[in-house]
C-alpha cells in the first residue's frame, strides 16, 4: 500500500467509492450519487481551503480508498477545528486501509496546525468506531435522528480527538 496525494486526476475513482457509499450505506448521508461536476466542485473547495485529499493505492495502483478534511463550522472561532472523512473501496475492507488513511489525517492536520479531529459516524457503524478509538478518538456527542434513510431514522455520533498543534493559537 502506498499513500498519495489525490489529485483531480483521481476523481472518477473517488466519486465512484462516494456514490458506493451514498447507494449503499449510512457513512453519508445523502440520497444522490455525486456527479462529475459535483466532484470538480469538491476538488476545487478542498483546493480553496488548502485541505488535502489523501488516497491509498494498492500495490497495482488501484484507488483503495481516500481521506480528507475539511471546515467543521464557518465561523472564525472554530479555525483549529476541522471534521474529517475516510472512505474504503468495497473489495478492500478490512485490510487495514482505513488505519492508514486515519493515521495520515491525523499526521496532516497535526503539520497544518489544527487542534480538533471531528469525525461524523452513522451510530450504527461500529467499525468506524472502534478505528477511532483505537486512535485516541472520543465519544463527543450524539444527535438523535439527525437523519432520515433507508426507510429510517439515523442517528449521528461525534468522535474527537485532540491534537498537539498548534504551538501558538492566536485569536481572530
Amino acid at each position: 500500500m502506498k499513500t498519495i496525494d489525490c489529485d483531480t486526476s483521481y476523481s472518477e475513482k473517488i466519486r465512484g467509492i462516494f456514490n458506493e457509499a451514498i447507494l449503499h450505506s449510512t457513512a453519508l448521508y445523502d440520497y444522490k450519487p455525486r456527479t462529475h461536476e459535483m466532484m470538480q466542485e469538491w476538488f476545487a473547495a478542498k483546493e480553496r481551503g488548502g485541505f488535502p485529499i489523501l488516497g491509498i493505492l494498492s500495490p497495482v495502483g488501484e484507488l483503495m480508498g481516500f481521506g480528507s478534511y475539511g471546515t467543521f463550522r464557518a465561523f472564525p472561532a472554530y479555525k483549529y477545528s476541522v471534521e474529517h472523512s475516510l472512505y474504503v473501496a468495497g473489495q478492500f475492507r478490512g485490510q487495514g486501509v482505513g488505519r492508514r488513511l486515519l493515521q495520515e489525517i491525523i499526521l496532516s492536520a497535526e503539520q497544518q496546525g489544527y487542534h480538533t479531529l471531528i469525525g461524523a459516524i452513522d451510530a450504527e457503524n461500529s467499525i468506524s468506531k472502534e478505528l477511532h478509538q483505537k486512535f485516541g478518538f472520543h465519544h463527543a456527542g450524539t444527535i438523535r435522528e439527525a437523519g432520515f434513510k433507508f426507510g429510517r431514522w439515523l442517528n449521528l455520533e461525534f468522535y474527537q480527538r485532540i491534537l498537539a498543534s498548534p504551538s501558538d493559537p492566536q485569536d481572530g
